[in-house]
């Protein structure tokens, strides 16, 4: 029997630097968010959770097209680690038995279905327990945790997010190559960038 994998999608935010929902930015084709779902659901045996926040009513609206489970954070003003903790609870509560859980966001454009097997497969050679992506000399999200680190994951407060995770345990880390992960979406310009890359 294969394990199912745990995506939770992050787009709780107000997007304030943007000025508009950068969850529903147009990118080949499809919103920002419904492109990293797109992507999510190409991973085998996948549960795909989006943890909605502000603009609640019209990113409701557009996930009413995809067949992701939905997490609502009315916290989300406090930060991440309130829409961790709701997305994760709302997963465990479908599915009690996930053995990983892959945490990403909906702004980094160049998300792919490979990056998020790609951290699967690193977890399987590896044998650690949270495989993080690396780029711009950092490491991020897309990261993928191991059940084990649940518990911690529901631990964190405030602005707390996967950084405060990689950086507790990292002899537990692995890390794979996703240099497209620098790109994400906060302002206009970034936004322009994308569209009209130079």
């Amino acid at each position: 029997m294969e394990q199912t994998t745990g995506i939770i999608i992050l787009a709780a935010g107000s997007s304030s630097r943007l000025g508009q929902p950068k969850q529903l930015l147009q990118f080949n084709g499809y919103t920002l968010l419904r492109n990293t779902i797109i992507q999510a659901k190409l991973v085998p045996h996948n549960l795909v959770v989006v943890v909605t926040g502000a603009h609640k009513d019209i990113i409701d609206k557009e996930l009413a097209y995809t067949s992701a489970k939905v997490a609502f954070n009315k916290q989300w003003e406090v930060g991440m680690a309130s829409s961790i903790n709701v997305g994760l609870h709302k997963m465990l509560a479908i599915n009690p038995e996930v053995e990983t859980c892959i945490i990403t966001v909906c702004d980094q454009p160049f998300v792919t279905a490979k990056v998020l097997n790609h951290l699967l497969e690193e977890h399987q050679k590896s044998g650690k327990g949270i495989v993080a992506s690396a780029y711009a000399e950092t490491l991020g999200t897309p990261v993928l945790f191991h059940r084990n680190y649940f518990e911690a994951l529901l631990n964190l407060k405030g602005q707390e997010g996967a950084k405060k995770m990689l950086q507790l345990y990292k002899d537990d880390v692995a890390q794979i190559p996703f240099e497209k992960g620098a790109i994400d979406i906060d302002t206009a310009d970034d936004y322009n960038n994308l569209i009209n890359p130079q």
